[in-house]
């Protein structure tokens, strides 16, 4: 599928900045803040935003919009679940909604928010290149407090061709159906450094590629450009021609995997959303590959 096809993945600040300014984009524009953060960073997004975010955002809780029924974190929730969640935060079917997040990389968890609204059957969704980082770099204004958003309805309908389970990726190390991208560090992958959840030792599904999602990234934190992408794929001997599914520690970093195939021009990157966490808990000792401890019975 050729790139012109595909709805705009990526926008700029200045961009972001006139729509605000303008609101007469015939689409309502929905601006969302999505940190996250692992624990062991010691931040709180949810106090963060209430302290300062682009100007009409609403704060999107990745481990509050999930499957709380699942003993692995923020696993997608059901559409319907979705569709309340995202209706009360103004967001409806006619939305453009733009999704950033104020990790200091540029980009952390905001690609799994544009991947689950993909999901969800929703394509007018992009991201905030560079995150608030560059957003702050550039000059723009930043507010404080809650923001008061009318309740929207939205629909949502599920595309599980986007979502992989631990049995589809189990039935891949035989049948070789399609290529396993792991997004996290390569010491992670390796098993040489800790993984940042208790009880979980590193390592990875058999037959994987790494590729962190930090290599997608610019030093600036802007995205990379879709030729730089293409290379760093073909480095990895990664075929975008060929079914591709992307992994990491609990799904979120993951879904860099999946934003930068679809720059690319491959929108159909699935994500399994257990990720390690699950595959490490399910899986037989055989199926942990690692230099490191590895898991015994």
């Amino acid at each position: 599928m050729s790139q012109q096809l595909l709805y705009r993945a990526l926008v700029s600040a200045k961009w972001l900045s006139e729509a605000i300014k303008s609101q007469q984009a015939g689409r309502a524009l929905r601006v969302v803040d999505a940190s996250w953060y692992l624990p062991k960073m010691k931040r709180d997004p949810k106090r963060e935003f209430d302290e300062r975010h682009i100007p009409g955002a609403v704060f999107f809780d990745i481990d509050q919009c999930s499957d709380r029924t699942s003993p692995y974190d923020h696993m997608l929730p059901k559409a319907e679940d979705f569709a309340e969640y995202v209706g009360k935060l103004g967001v409806g079917n006619d939305s453009h909604v733009v999704v950033y997040d104020g990790s200091d990389q540029g980009l952390f968890s905001a690609p799994r928010v544009w991947w689950m609204f993909r999901a969800f059957g929703h394509e007018a969704v992009s991201l905030l290149d560079g995150g608030l980082k560059n957003w702050q770099r550039e000059g723009n204004a930043l507010t404080s407090g809650k923001s008061q958003v009318a309740p929207a309805e939205f629909h949502a309908s599920l595309d599980k061709s986007l979502v992989k389970t631990y049995e589809d990726v189990l039935d891949n190390l035989d049948s070789h159906r399609f290529q396993l991208v792991d997004a996290r560090a390569a010491g992670r992958f390796r098993g040489v450094e800790p993984e940042p959840r208790d009880g979980i030792e590193p390592g990875h599904v058999p037959g994987s590629t790494n590729i962190p999602f930090t290599d997608f990234l610019a030093e600036s934190g802007l995205e990379k450009t879709p030729e730089q992408i293409r290379s760093l794929f073909q480095e990895k001997k990664v075929d975008l021609l060929k079914p591709l599914v992307a992994t990491c520690g609990s799904g979120v970093t993951a879904c860099h995997v999946a934003l930068g195939a679809y720059l690319c021009g491959k929108p159909d990157v699935a994500v399994y959303d257990g990720a390690w966490v699950e595959w490490y808990m399910r899986a037989q000792p055989e199926n942990i590959i690692s230099e490191g401890k590895g898991k015994t019975v």
